[in-house]
């Protein structure tokens, strides 16, 4: 998935909806061109877009670098539709409509809208909760025709984040959870068809255009927090369940870390934390090779999960000693309770603590702190549940590959509502969109 490229009105800060006047910069062509440059070599089956023309030309500018597709072009991949504000800049419709845009920031489900028609009457609806029973339609249609393809969707804001919800579970109170930046590229992962269950391999990723991350919203005032699971291990490698084993990073592992030191190098980095094993705690002293003078410090809740007696076996193994469990944990991993381990709700009550403790710290001060966390598989699934309302029940919803950076922001600190930035960048380590770390096991 795609959201276009800077627009006019983008540039403009003026609100666009189903407004077609605005169109693509040349910056916005060429973050088109970088996206179709970033995606060659991906077997696309077929490309789908918003007719507006400022998705429009995004989606032919990446077709004409894929070559042999041409782009379907679909009302249902149509910007969200805000009648009252279109064509406005932002700053003009807060100040009209200063309730309205407040509940848009802060409450966007129950956002309404009286549109005024010619007979004096207006008409009430929920901008938000149509944008999402239209995505929801837009995958339902596309699911049914195009079973086990890849496909490239290049749409808008809004849209995409209303794609991206819907695909794995969310509603739309969550809407302002999720960022896309112009020409981000996020890659879902559906095991079958509507309402199979979803995998966020990737989200938001925009380093394919020169800078590592996104920027930081305009206003923003609390901590950024890098979130970076450890690099590879022997273990990862052949497929063995490690769980609290403390088993190092192996020699592609360290290569891991270096590379995520380096795509990180730029980042202005003021605090550090680690789980305390030794493979995170490794990943992290590596990348902080490049922040001198920054202390570590390290968290015993971010520990990995406690597989208990199925840590140190292969999948065949716990297998035949546990018949079932595996699958189990596979397709209803809140039910399980490792074997002299722990279960999932122990792993996001500690893991979230911690995290909430680690907020908390780096809030409210006079300037905007940037933190490293560095941790484990459960841990990171847990956390980016967390971020977006979601239980142990989703654990599978979102891949953390070795060396893999996510990023959260939160606007305001502690008290605010956290919003998911990026997740899965692995790009620096492959050089592709697509996570190529091994899959392995916990």
């Amino acid at each position: 998935m795609v959201r276009h490229g800077q627009s006019t009105y983008n540039q403009l800060k003026r609100i666009q909806g189903h407004c077609d006047e605005s169109e693509l910069t040349p910056e916005g062509e060429a973050q088109a061109l970088q996206v179709g440059q970033a995606l060659v070599g991906i077997p696309f089956d077929g490309v789908w877009a918003s007719p507006l023309k400022r998705a429009r030309k995004t989606a032919e500018i990446i077709a004409a670098e894929l070559q042999g597709l041409t782009p379907t072009f679909t009302d249902d991949l149509k910007e969200i539709s805000l009648p009252l504000w279109e064509g406005m800049a932002f700053s003009d419709a807060e100040g009209q409509y200063p309730e309205a845009f407040h509940q848009w920031r802060t409450d966007p489900a129950n956002l309404v809208m009286a549109v005024p028609q010619a007979d004096g009457t207006a008409i009430e609806f929920y901008p938000i909760r149509e944008l999402y029973q239209q995505a929801a339609r837009f995958w339902q249609g596309l699911l049914a025709e195009h079973a086990g393809k890849t496909l490239l969707v290049v749409a808008h804001s809004a849209i995409n984040r209303a794609l991206i919800s819907t695909a794995i579970g969310l509603g739309p109170e969550y809407f302002n959870n999720l960022h896309q930046a112009n020409c981000s590229i996020s890659v879902l992962n559906f095991t079958a068809g509507w309402g199979s269950p979803v995998q966020v391999e990737a989200m938001n990723l925009t380093s394919h255009m020169g800078a590592p991350l996104p920027e930081m919203r305009r206003g923003h005032k609390g901590p950024r927090l890098l979130l970076v699971r450890h690099g590879e291990t022997e273990w990862n490698r052949q497929g063995r369940f490690q769980g609290q084993i403390d088993v190092p990073l192996n020699d592609n592992g360290r290569a891991q870390g270096a590379k995520a030191a380096e795509f990180l190098k730029p980042v202005a980095i003021d605090a550090a934390y680690t789980s305390f094993m030794a493979r995170p705690k490794e990943t992290a002293e590596i990348i902080l090779q490049h922040h001198p003078g920054l202390t570590l410090h390290s968290v015993n809740e971010l520990r990995e999960i406690s597989h208990g007696e199925w840590e140190g076996l292969y999948e065949s193994e716990i297998e035949s000693n546990y018949p079932g469990m595996l699958e189990q944990w596979q397709s209803q991993p809140e039910t399980v309770q490792m074997p002299g381990g722990e279960n999932l709700e122990q792993v996001w009550l500690r893991s979230i603590a911690a995290w909430k403790e680690i907020v908390a710290a780096h809030s409210g001060g006079d300037t905007v702190q940037t933190v490293l966390v560095v941790a484990h598989d459960a841990v990171n699934k847990a956390l980016l549940c967390h971020m977006l309302g979601m239980g142990p029940e989703f654990f599978w919803r979102f891949k953390q590959g070795n060396g893999a950076v996510s990023v959260i922001d939160y606007p305001n600190g502690i008290d605010s509502a956290p919003v998911l930035v990026t997740a899965n960048i692995t790009i620096h380590l492959s050089g592709s969109v697509l996570d190529k770390t091994a899959a392995g096991a916990l």
